[in-house]
């Protein structure tokens, strides 16, 4: 018997194993959207509530663009 022969014996089952694997991999994956779980991340807070409202996200563009033009003034009087 000769040792190439074996070897690649050894190679095409090693890349069988390899295959089955994430052959059953993608279909795990595939198969966990089908659950049905409910995860419920808000556990009746809502000081969280604050950043998805639009007026906080106007306001504090408001305000960073008002500290740019106050910077790029410079803020002296020329003399």
């Amino acid at each position: 018997m000769k040792p190439a022969h074996f070897i690649s014996k050894i190679q095409m089952a090693l890349f069988t194993v390899i295959a089955s694997f994430f052959s059953v991999w993608a279909n795990a994956q595939e198969k966990a959207s089908d659950l049905k779980v409910d995860v419920n991340v808000n556990k009746g807070e809502s000081s969280a509530d604050w950043m998805s409202n639009p007026i906080v996200w106007v306001a504090g563009a408001l305000i960073l663009i008002l500290i740019v033009a106050l910077a790029a003034r410079g803020g002296g009087s020329k003399a």
